[in-house]
């Protein structure tokens, strides 16, 4: 067997595979004693049918499967051994008829390599990094979220924005009078949330109410129509919930509000730990630092943006094999097609050379980490899904155990693996290129990325 390679230019080019009947025989004597061992021929007994009888009846079959496992292996062991970077699979030029008399064959597979690419990352390069500051508005806001966030329920005197009320619900006439009638809607020990509502104008009318007011307000509007919400507010059947459109009155009995927790021991424990915060000062250092923290992401997501940017500006007008791509993409994508493959093309072309110069990047910079890396990935990723819902004081045996978890499925995976993979490309050009460090404001910022 002999395998060539064609270039009919620096992307594009034809792998050669010429075969002679050494190379493929005896994988078809193999699989023709196999048929003739294990199959059924009426008048013979199994096990003893006539060579010549299999391979009359199945040797173009058995001989069109040698040659597709041997050009296959021949054209993949070619592409690992000649560090081939191609792009896409190769495609047979033309599909070869196989009859039992041949003994030659010539295949031939279109392939679009990889363009070379010099991609250099050093102290040449400069590269903004924008770190967020933390201002007293900051800390002043965040304060007081936790301190509500970590509040207690208490009874109220008026309904403010994030009260609970409970109540007599009464369904109301068209003339705003109280239905009395048969079947009329009546909810005795009604609880309403109105800062949940969705129109905003039924949670205003709740505003600064207190206890023996009467409210009148519509349900089916304060949720948009939504049947489950309607049918738990009004203690009805989620089926006929959605056809009731009224208004309803409701006699307040109580209101519940939040009394913000106070600057002591348990919760300075249950915002950063036990005993990590004892004072205000230790305490507002520390709220800095969790501020700070969580607008980090902001700056490195821009400075990976900067660097994408810079990198695809510098090295993305690069030789690609478009139209053997846009083949190989309509023939294994059954949405594309030649009438919108080259719109399609257009939108995919930014983020197939960035994959590109990544892998440069990557193998220039020696970018790798190991299971470990992998792990404490998991586990800053896991102390980020418990702090979305402010709970920020797990032990390590529980983050641990959901890192675990999130290794063990497959999907989760793959991803964390992209996400750290990328992040220590990231990592990897801040460390190689000269990083101009700029401290701004958060409207700044914004301004920046707007």
């Amino acid at each position: 067997m002999n395998v060539t390679l064609e270039k009919n230019s620096g992307v594009n080019g034809e792998i050669v595979v010429a075969v002679v009947e050494d190379d493929y025989a005896p994988r078809v004597k193999e699989e023709l004693k196999k048929i003739a061992k294990n199959g059924h021929f009426p008048g013979f007994r199994q096990g003893h049918v006539p060579f010549e009888t299999v391979r009359r009846r199945f040797g173009k079959q058995a001989k069109s499967e040698a040659l597709n496992d041997v050009v296959y292996e021949a054209v993949s062991n070619y592409i690992r051994d000649e560090k081939l970077h191609i792009l896409g699979e190769p495609m047979p030029v033309t599909v070869q008829e196989i009859n039992l008399d041949d003994k030659e064959y010539t295949f031939r597979y279109k392939v679009g390599m990889a363009p070379e690419l010099d991609v250099k990352a050093d102290k040449d390069v400069t590269l903004p990094y924008y770190t967020i500051e933390v201002s007293d508005e900051m800390v002043k806001e965040q304060d007081a979220s936790l301190c509500e966030r970590f509040g207690k329920q208490v009874s109220g005197d008026e309904v403010d924005a994030k009260a609970v009320v409970k109540g007599v619900l009464m369904q109301l006439n068209a003339d705003g009078s109280v239905n009395e009638n048969e079947g009329a809607i009546q909810v005795l020990n009604a609880t309403v949330a109105p800062f949940y509502f969705k129109n905003q104008d039924e949670a205003a009318k709740f505003l600064g109410k207190k206890v023996d007011d009467k409210v009148v307000f519509n349900p089916y509007n304060s949720c948009d129509g939504n049947a489950a919400v309607l049918s738990s507010m009004l203690d009805i059947d989620k089926s006929i919930a959605a056809d009731v459109k009224g208004d309803f009155q409701m006699t307040i009995s109580e209101i519940i509000v939040v009394k913000p927790a106070e600057h002591d021991q348990e919760f300075f424990d249950n915002v950063f730990g036990k005993d990590k915060v004892h004072n205000e000062e230790e305490f507002k250092a520390e709220l800095s630092k969790m501020i700070a923290a969580s607008l980090a992401g902001n700056g490195r997501e821009y400075f990976n943006y900067s660097a994408q940017k810079y990198f695809l500006e510098k090295y993305g007008d690069m030789e690609l094999p478009v139209e053997f791509l846009k083949e190989w993409l309509i023939k294994r994508n059954d949405e594309l097609t030649a009438e919108n493959i080259d719109a399609e093309f257009e939108q995919m072309l930014p983020s197939l050379k960035w994959q590109l110069i990544r892998e440069r990047l990557a193998s220039a910079l020696n970018v790798k980490f190991t299971e470990d890396d992998l792990m404490n990935y998991a586990k800053s990723m896991t102390f980020q899904q418990f702090a979305q819902y402010g709970i920020t004081n797990m032990d390590d045996q529980i983050i641990t155990e959901g890192a675990k978890r999130l290794l063990n499925d497959e999907s989760s995976r793959t991803q964390l693996v992209e996400q750290l993979s990328d992040a220590k490309l990231y990592e990897a050009i801040s460390n190689a290129v000269t990083v101009e460090n700029k401290v701004v404001s958060l409207d700044e910022f914004k301004k920046l990325v707007g």
